[in-house]
This record gives C-alpha cells, structure tokens and sequence, in this order.
C-alpha cells in the first residue's frame, strides 16, 4: 500500500465501521480488514469503472463478506443499517470534499479526510459544523503534498483562527520539513500571483488584499525555518 494510504489507515480506530468514498481500488479497506483493524467497511464509488476493479479486488482478497461495494455520489450510498462511524475521502478536492459533506443528510462520527487540494475549505466546514480536529500529518509522496486531517464530531463549537483553518491547528504545532517546503513553495507562488494581479489592466483590489495577507501569514509561519 502507498505511503499516503499508509497513513490515512494509521489514522482509523480499531474496528470502526468504514465507508471509503471515492475508492481507490479498495485499496484502504482490503489492508484494514486483512490487518484486523477493521472488520466491516463500504468503498463507494460514483463510477462504474473504479467500482468494478474494486469489485475484483475484493474479490481476489476474498473479502466479499466484509467489504460491500456502492454505486453512487459521495455519501448517499451510505444507509442507517449500514451502522458506519468513520468517512474516509482521500485524493479528491476540498470544494468537492465540502460539496458531498454538505449533500449528505447525515453527520458521521469520525471524519477523515484528505484533501489534494483546498485543505482550508475543508477546515472552515469542519468548524462550521462543530467537528474537532484530532489529528492532522502532512507527506510528501511521489512529489506531491499531501494533507491528512482526522475530525471528531463535536456537542460545542470549535472554533478556529484564519491562520489554523489555512495552515492546520495540530500542523502548525509540529511543523516539519515538508510543511516548511510546501508553505516555501507557496510563499513564491502568491508572491508572483500579487505581481500578476498588480500588473493587470484592471486590478482587484479585493484579491490584492487577500493575497497579501495571506503572504504576511506565511512569512510569519515559516520565519523560523532553520533548513
């Protein structure tokens, strides 16, 4: 299994009740279940293709009786006997992230979530919709990026800061040298996108504005990177 499914599976509790959205393969229940960590998952899938080469490999493992597979978008799929505790979506956008999350009419326990990008979206609707965030790791696979954030449904609200939803309030606590590469990389991308947005004929001043502060944010985030 690869690195980035590696930790999005370090993240599940012991025997919690799946349901892996947009699945890869079934990649991340088959290692679950024959590991022993789960006993019971769905992979869902809103087409017919990757469904069917989960469908084999799932059959390959001989698991057809402890993972079931779904047709259909995001958590629709998903039914109240079904008893599922934990949502895993990885590899797809934030906004869409956010979009199936808001389409569901139920709320799940456990969120864990990994968004390729819009990783700040996807914090402000945890906030929004009173969920914790337990966990967060950030990896570099492949020569991507990757954010990986585990949320808790929460009785209270539980707010967060501009600067936690847009860099990660358990990340920003433990900054490695891949948080400092991503957030270096990004310091130069908004740089240039501001002396862009200064240059066009007509300027918005608004995404100006955003823009710069959100440069201030991560010059001051990443000011004590000794690499």
């Amino acid at each position: 299994m690869e690195e980035r499914l590696k930790q999005i599976a370090s993240l599940v509790d012991d025997q919690a009740r799946i349901a892996d959205i947009g699945t890869d393969h079934a990649y991340l229940p088959i290692e679950l279940v024959k590991d022993a960590k789960i006993s019971f998952a769905i992979a869902s899938d809103i087409a017919q293709g990757p469904l069917n080469n989960a469908k084999k490999d799932i059959l390959a493992a001989g698991l057809v009786n402890q993972i079931e597979t779904r047709l259909g978008s995001g958590l629709l799929t998903i039914h109240p006997e079904d008893k599922i505790d934990t949502i895993v979506m990885a590899g797809m956008g934030g906004t869409l992230m956010v979009n199936l999350l808001n389409a569901s009419p139920t709320q799940y326990p456990t969120l864990i979530l990994e968004p390729n990008v819009g990783e700040a979206n996807v914090r402000l609707w945890l906030m929004n919709n009173n969920y914790r965030i337990l966990a967060e790791k950030i990896i570099e696979t492949a020569g991507h990026i990757y954010e990986i954030i585990k949320a808790v449904k929460s009785t209270t609200a539980v707010p967060l800061t501009e600067i936690e939803i847009n860099f990660g309030p358990v990340l920003m606590q433990n900054k490695n040298k891949i948080f400092y590469k991503k957030w270096s990389n990004q310091l130069l991308f908004q740089q240039k996108l501001l002396h862009n947005l200064k240059k066009a004929k007509v300027i918005d001043d608004l995404k100006v504005k955003q823009v710069t502060k959100l440069i201030m944010m991560i010059e001051e985030m990443i000011k004590d990177d000794e690499s």
